[in-house]
């Protein structure tokens, strides 16, 4: 009998530990949802079989972490200690090559997981949420250490170049359609159709709020790019897309409250400068080869949250 309950309490424990672990993908964009953390990995699964079990093995870990080291349950359960790791992993395992660089993923997905919660003591006292701090810094940090250290050694994928060689080219049409769907796939370094459209099915089964101000934000930041004049390959790509879906998400939707009235509008303004703060921060990187990330997004929401603690209507 005593045996019967220890099983049972095994299967219900390992049973949460999953649906934790999904809610840690999904929340890479803000979703408590464990279907549409499902979604997500299937997505990513279809671009790559390998990149997905890097996620989910990263999502476990930044949970079990959480679990372990005693943080607030409701925390653990909706997944806020699985989406820093599970980027981490994601990036460390497609920007890293060489033999260690699988057991360099899964490292970082853990240190990922102590990180945020530095982070969360850090900024509990601002309100302003941490986003996905923890997983630049610490990506950014690790794919340096390539100069230094052997056993990370950054992929072909990395080109440093100098400034001086640098040339814009805007040349050939935009497809609009890849530019569309590769901007939320990037979001999780997809750039896959099918992946896409999958995306936007498990941001849609959230909720249509989310599907919309995701589609707004994605729009945003094709019209702004293409306007301002922004190399069409990186359009294309939806290098200039998946920050800004982000950050419509996050200021229009997430994290406002009744009295921001202008949240939708503020949410829009802070999308569009996501795309010349993505091209300024890709520019600073260029000679180090390192990826630009979700840095534009953490500081244009960084930047409009705090104005609200003056601006209230914003």
């Amino acid at each position: 009998m005593e045996i019967s309950k220890d099983t049972s309490k095994s299967k219900s424990a390992f049973f949460s530990l999953i649906l934790a672990s999904l809610k840690g993908i999904s929340q890479v964009i803000f979703i408590d949802r464990a279907v549409s953390g499902a979604i997500i990995l299937l997505a990513i699964s279809i671009s790559s079989y390998s990149l997905g079990i890097i996620t989910l093995l990263s999502s476990v870990i930044g949970t079990l972490i959480g679990k372990i080291g005693g943080a607030h349950e409701n925390s653990v359960s909706t997944g806020l200690y699985g989406y820093n790791s599970v980027l981490t992993g994601m990036a460390l395992t497609l920007f890293l090559t060489g033999p260690s660089k699988w057991i360099i993923a899964l490292f970082g997905a853990a240190i990922a997981a102590i990180f945020s919660a530095a982070m969360v003591h850090f900024l509990k006292n601002t309100a302003i949420p941490i986003l996905t701090f923890p997983f630049i810094i610490l990506t950014w940090f690790m794919l340096l250490s390539s100069y230094r250290l052997k056993a990370f050694q950054l992929s072909n994928t990395l080109i440093p170049q100098s400034l001086r060689q640098w040339e814009l080219n805007i040349a050939g049409k935009v497809n609009w359609t890849e530019g569309i769907f590769n901007g939320i796939g990037q979001i999780f370094f997809l750039d896959n159709i099918l992946s896409g459209i999958l995306l936007f099915i498990a941001v849609f089964w959230a909720g249509w709020r989310f599907g919309l101000y995701a589609v707004i934000g994605n729009a945003v930041a094709l019209f702004t790019s293409y306007g301002l004049g922004g190399e069409h390959s990186l359009i294309l790509m939806g290098l200039y897309g998946y920050n800004a879906i982000l950050t419509a998400l996050a200021v229009a939707l997430v994290y406002k409250t009744n009295d921001n009235r202008y949240a939708l509008l503020t949410g829009i303004l802070a999308a569009c400068l996501t795309v010349p703060l993505t091209a300024s921060i890709s520019t600073w990187l260029l000679p180090y080869g390192i990826p630009t990330l979700t840095m534009p997004f953490v500081l244009c929401t960084w930047l409009f949250l705090g104005a609200r603690k003056v601006f209230t209507k914003m």
